[in-house]
């Protein structure tokens, strides 16, 4: 049988943040941890990049953190290495992508343990190339009535794992990139955790292609 949600665990998850930039997803969770919506552990963060303001804030927070700097690696296969070193060394019962801008292949060990969100209702506005502004300037361009935010399983393409959550966002006439942004970044901040939640409670089972959400 397809093995898909973490096992049952007698300890808190230990979750694992991935980040690029300025942490507002990190943030999220720090602050719903706090609040005691988040029923996880941060255990360390990875960045990619060595200006992301997210390590700052994981280390006002005391959590622990590694630097694998994608210009430091002649070539992609080298860095997704390192990554899984990097990975691997903190043990994670989950893996949270939120802003990491690079792919990321791990092989089978994480299998349906790695979740990221994507600010766009996958399948449209998706891929390689469409992240933050892009995807909202795309979204603008096409005349699209409607966008929103995708929480999904990774696996070895970019946006393109089974969807567990998706939330709509309204493109309104006057939207920019930023105003539209924000509404887009909201939505996220509401189904990310929302996801976690359900995939450490073990009620979430993929199907091919579909990912059921399974009654209390």
């Amino acid at each position: 049988m397809e093995r898909n949600i973490v096992d049952t665990m007698t300890e808190t998850p230990r979750m694992l943040v991935m980040i690029s930039g300025g942490g507002t997803t990190l943030q999220n969770f720090i602050d719903r941890i706090d609040a005691g919506q988040l029923p996880v552990r941060i255990v360390g963060v990875i960045s990619s990049r060595a200006d992301a303001y997210g390590l700052v804030r994981a280390e006002k927070h005391g959590i622990p953190t590694t630097l694998v700097a994608r210009k430091e690696y002649a070539t992609w296969e080298k860095f997704n290495q390192a990554l899984c070193e990097a990975v691997n060394a903190y043990e994670p019962d989950l893996i949270a992508m939120a802003g990491f801008m690079s792919l990321f292949r791990i092989g089978k060990r994480y299998e349906r343990r790695i979740l990221n969100v994507h600010p766009a209702l996958i399948p449209a506005f998706c891929g390689k190339g469409l992240y933050g502004h892009h995807v909202h300037e795309a979204v603008i361009e096409s005349g699209a009535r409607i966008t929103g935010a995708t929480v999904h399983y990774v696996d070895e393409e970019y946006d393109h794992g089974p969807i567990i959550l998706q939330k709509a966002v309204e493109v309104l006439d006057n939207d920019t990139p930023d105003t539209l942004a924000e509404r887009v970044q909201a939505a996220e901040r509401e189904i990310y955790p929302e996801a976690i939640r359900l995939h450490v409670a073990g009620r979430l089972k993929v199907e091919g292609r579909r990912v059921r959400i399974l009654p209390l």
